[in-house]
Order: structure tokens, then sequence, then C-alpha cells
């Protein structure tokens, strides 16, 4: 499950109530049959090294130079220039979206590298579900791939999985239904703020568990 960085309010930042879970809906669609290895089998690339690919994988998906907030941890974190990062597969957490400056100011007035002022606009929505097991997850994610562009999913080294959605340049009046949609279906609400942060691709948790990539479409990134 995401934790809500402290720097976020709830009623600064997320609408003030959710869908309710719908067990009928998650239900139908597991009873699909659709698993894990669907999803392997339905990705355009294949990550089979056991050489991580952290770094050619977060140059597809943020071309360019963009400021790139990452993390060894939730307490320590920088906002850095993407060809100043190196080894990125040492790195636990990333903010999904560029930043748009190095430095911004928290809701309390305090200077931070991880604050909502210097997030920039979304350019991935990521899904995370904090219950059922690998294969529901994924039947749920395949699913959402039929309303949204998935571009990755990874695996957070733990329990979940985390489906990476392109939707650059696409107003809420579509991603916030989308995302709706998602939390009946078990999604954890805390990833729609914008600078949560979520698993680094092919990085490595704290456990010593990759976190891994089963899914991989470059082709929906514009």
């Amino acid at each position: 499950m995401a934790t809500p960085h402290p720097e976020v309010s709830e009623a600064s930042c997320m609408p003030s109530r959710w869908p309710e879970r719908n067990p009928e809906a998650i239900r139908a669609i597991c009873d699909r049959g659709s698993g894990l290895v669907d999803l392997w089998e339905a990705s355009p690339v294949r990550i089979e090294s056991n050489i991580p690919l952290t770094d050619e994988i977060i140059d597809t998906l943020f071309p360019g130079n963009p400021l790139l907030c990452c993390g060894w941890s939730r307490h320590r974190f920088e906002t850095r220039p993407r060809r100043n990062w190196h080894k990125m597969d040492r790195l636990q957490l990333i903010v999904p979206n560029p930043m748009t400056e190095r430095d911004g100011i928290t809701l309390e007035g305090k200077s931070s590298q991880h604050t909502l002022s210097n997030t920039g606009p979304r350019r991935f929505l990521v899904i995370e579900q904090d219950r059922g097991d690998i294969d529901e997850q994924s039947a749920i994610l395949i699913r959402l791939a039929e309303k949204a562009p998935l571009a990755l999913v990874v695996h957070s080294g733990g329990k979940s999985l985390h489906g990476w959605f392109h939707c650059e340049g696409v107003s809420e009046e579509i991603t916030k239904p989308f995302m709706d949609y998602a939390v009946s279906l078990g999604a954890d609400p805390a990833t729609w703020t914008r600078l949560q942060f979520i698993r680094m691709p092919d990085g490595l948790r704290n456990n010593g568990k990759r976190q891994a990539v089963y899914f991989f479409n470059p082709n929906v990134i514009t």
C-alpha cells in the first residue's frame, strides 16, 4: 500500500470521497482467468536480463533531460536533471511525473525537493492495488489497459504491482473517472497525488528484492 507523503494533506490534494470497492466487479474480472502469465505474454518488450535495465527504462519513460525526483527511501531523496542520476537501479522510489524546479515549498512553508509545488503536470497515472494476489492484480490491470494506455507494470518487491498508465496532456475530466474506476476495483487512491513516490522500475527495494518489470510497452509513450 502506498503511504502518502507527510507533506500531502488529503484535503488539499485528494478528493474527499472515493468510490467504494466493488467486489462483484472484481470477481467478474478475475473470473475471466487472466493472470500474471497473460500480462507477461502481452508485453511488447520483455525484460529478461539479470542485469538491471533501470536507466534504459527511465530514458524511455522520460526522454530528454527532465528533472526527476528519486529516493533511496521516503526520507532520503533528491531532485536532479536526468543526466545527473547514475545507477538508478540502486534507488527504491521515483515520482512518476517530471518536476518543474529543483526546490519547492511544502504546505508548512518549508523548502524541499519533493513537494506538490515543484511537481509538474501528470505524465503517468500509477495504479497500485493493496488487495488480492498477483494474478488478481494482473487481471485488473489487463482490464484497465482496455481503457487507457498501459506503459509499464512493476512489481513492488513486496506484494503489489504498479501499473503505469501514460496520460500526458489528458485532462482530469478523463483521468479522474478512470481513477475512480480503478479505486472501485481495489486501487489505492494515494497514487492519485502527483508527487506520490512509487517503486523504481527494475530498482532495488530495501529488503534486497528487485522491483521487476513484468510488462513494458514503449509504443504508448509519446
